[in-house]
């Protein structure tokens, strides 16, 4: 008896990816009308009929989540920047809470995984975390909005985003941290991070920061602001360079605790003391910032909370019902860094 035709075998012969066949047989946008038309004709050729039953199992609910990291550069080779970690694990705790396992996987901007996620079935929604350059990306969640995937992503909450987003107040938080600052006397602010639409979570930081600064009625100098992305390195080079501008601070924020724990050690480097001579603040709250000497004043992000909203978020756009994106409090965390 010869064997049944399989999605296979109509690969092979239509010389194309599995995934590519599957999409292809679900009328997925993703496929170009040549390579469908390829496809199907491979399918009639070998008699191939898809399996009614099988094709409704695969519609059925997995109970299962996907989280997608972007890999992030990270000293311990993790991959995963730091203030992901803490939230890791309240996504984990609020998935079982709810009955769903949990599949992460890294993802990496040369991957289709907006298609191969949405396409394999092996979760019923995704959890986006760590994206980087929100410019980069952007296409890539319309796609998914496109073929109806259930996902949420953490980050800026933006108006003419795609999809649904949980993010922190970054505006309040850079407020406070600058308004901190300045009531101890710091008058000479510079910001480390990049202030602009790439990084919408770091331009809301940087929006608060010039707003406290205008109602206090002190100039914004653009020459205090130094690009760096969220890494140690990025921000002791970010550091390092507005050192030898000599651009003239006394204090520092940090878009990340990851750029301020970099900067503090420039600033050590080139013999400057903190907070003696420079007070310096972060954000995130990672364990790392209070064990840095002198500990440092940060933003606290309010991890648990915010894995128990991107998991109860998703899990109300699985079970149809309408869901809004949401931003959450913050709180400002004063410790010896910046007390001048």
């Amino acid at each position: 008896m010869k064997a049944k035709a399989t999605s296979i075998d109509i690969a092979h012969l239509a010389g194309v990816s599995q995934a590519t066949v599957s999409r292809a047989l679900r009328g997925s946008p993703l496929v170009n009308e040549e390579t469908r038309r390829r496809i199907q004709a491979a399918a009639e050729q070998l008699n191939y009929k898809v399996d009614k039953n099988a094709s409704n199992l695969r519609r059925m609910h997995s109970g299962t989540l996907a989280l997608l990291f972007f890999e992030d550069p990270t000293a311990d080779e993790s991959h995963i920047n730091p203030f992901f970690l803490s939230m890791l694990g309240s996504i984990t705790r609020a998935c079982a809470l709810q009955g769903y396992d949990l599949l992460i996987s890294f993802q990496q901007f040369s991957h289709d995984w907006h298609a191969d996620f949405a396409d394999s079935k092996k979760a019923d929604g995704l959890i986006l975390l760590g994206y980087g350059d929100y410019l980069a990306y952007t296409d890539k969640l319309e796609k998914l909005v496109a073929q109806g995937t259930r996902f949420v992503r953490w980050g800026a909450v933006l108006a003419d985003q795609p999809g649904v987003s949980i993010g922190c107040d970054n505006f309040r938080g850079g407020q406070a941290v600058a308004g901190h600052l300045l009531e101890r006397g710091c008058r000479r602010i510079a910001f480390l991070g990049d202030a602009s639409s790439h990084y919408p979570e770091f331009f809301g930081r940087y929006r608060g920061y010039v707003d406290a600064l205008q109602q206090a009625g002190v100039a914004v100098d653009p020459a205090l602001q130094e690009n760096a992305e969220s890494t140690e390195r990025s921000g002791y080079e970010a550091m390092r360079s507005l050192i030898l501008r000599e651009a003239g601070f006394d204090a520092v924020f940090a878009a990340s605790d990851l750029i301020a724990i970099g900067a503090m050690r420039a600033l050590s480097d080139h013999g400057l003391r903190v907070p003696q001579d420079v007070a310096l603040a972060g954000f995130d709250d990672i364990p790392m910032a209070s064990f840095v000497n002198p500990p440092l004043t940060t933003v606290l992000q309010d991890t648990k909370q915010a894995g128990e909203v991107l998991v109860d978020s998703l899990l109300g756009l699985i079970r149809g019902g309408p869901v809004d994106s949401e931003v959450l409090p913050v709180k400002l965390v004063v410790r010896r860094s910046s007390l001048r």
